[in-house]
């Protein structure tokens, strides 16, 4: 499973980066926002900032809500750097650049998902990548992880090679359930996957080795 950090912010993606387990990035508009990145011309500087980071796909959104505007902005984003990945809204104009994107071989991300009906539009317009929101549909007492079930069965009956993307991943039990499912990636905080170290008996076990070596030392 690849493992994606969910962020805008260079530090933290170079901490992912620093631990060598981060295959990619994705960001969105809010993420930018949050970082005080505004103007398009600061939005594409700092996508360029994080390609230089991670050698992995960098999911870049655009703003558009029609055909034409997505295809425009699509276009611009992917020329940037051969890591853009163009994140694509899940409507019907995202559906047809989608298919633009894909008759064109550039890489995409069809985000905001909700539904197995709109994950196999995604896979049947060529996404590459198609990113389900497990918390959003959390927290609206819907069960995210089962959506990411049925998606890899549909995905798998049919031998579609578009990569399930788990978005809005909240917390580490989030990452092992995915992992259990067979999501093909996900993004997450930086803090969910950090809690993937975390034991309290790695800790004592380490505690008590160092101990052990520090009796040793003061006997020798």
């Amino acid at each position: 499973m690849k493992f994606f950090i969910d962020t805008a912010n260079l530090d933290q993606i170079r901490e992912a980066q620093d631990m060598g387990i981060l295959d990619g990035v994705t960001t969105n508009p809010s993420l930018m926002a949050k970082e005080g990145i505004t103007g398009e011309a600061n939005i594409r500087k700092h996508y360029l900032d994080i390609c230089k980071i991670v050698d992995g796909d960098v999911s870049a959104e655009v703003i558009s809500t029609d055909y034409e505007g997505m295809v425009r902005e699509g276009d611009l984003l992917a020329d940037l750097h051969e890591n853009i990945v163009v994140k694509i809204p899940m409507t019907k104009d995202g559906v047809k650049a989608l298919r633009y994107f894909s008759d064109k071989g550039i890489k995409t991300n069809c985000t905001l998902i909700f539904s197995p009906g709109q994950a196999l539009l995604a896979a049947k317009a060529g996404a590459t990548y198609m990113s389900p929101f497990v918390g959003r549909l959390d927290d609206i007492s819907s069960d995210g992880i089962e959506l990411i079930n049925q998606i890899r069965l549909i995905y798998d009956n049919y031998g579609y090679q578009t990569q399930i993307l788990a978005a809005s991943v909240r917390h580490t039990m989030h990452i092992i359930q995915c992992a259990e499912i067979g999501a093909d990636v996900i993004t997450a905080p930086l803090s969910a996957i950090a809690g993937l170290l975390k034991h309290p008996l790695t800790d004592s076990g380490l505690a008590q080795f160092l101990a052990d070596h520090a009796k040793s030392q003061a006997k020798g």
